[in-house]
């Protein structure tokens, strides 16, 4: 199991802080981002957690997945890399 996570169909208005508080009360979070379009800085719907150990992330995904955030069903799972070939 990786320690960080995907989190799928936020809330446009959720904040990097906002996201961070939504998954720390299942472990020390390392980084909370939602990612934003370059340009226009508004956020694209999705982000990343990444937790101290991976058993939180775990946890995380067993308490959050399809729940609601901010008024939205939320998507949690393992991260996973990008292939660049």
């Amino acid at each position: 199991m990786n320690n960080k996570l995907f989190v799928g169909n936020l809330d446009y208005t959720l904040t990097d802080a906002d996201l961070e508080k939504a998954f720390s009360k299942f472990g020390t979070v390392l980084e909370a981002k939602v990612i934003t379009d370059m340009q226009s800085r508004r956020s694209k719907g999705f982000g990343f957690v990444t937790f101290e150990k991976a058993e939180d992330a775990a946890e995380a995904i067993k308490e959050l997945n399809e729940k609601e955030l901010n008024g939205r069903k939320i998507f949690v799972s393992e991260a996973r890399s990008k292939d660049r070939e």
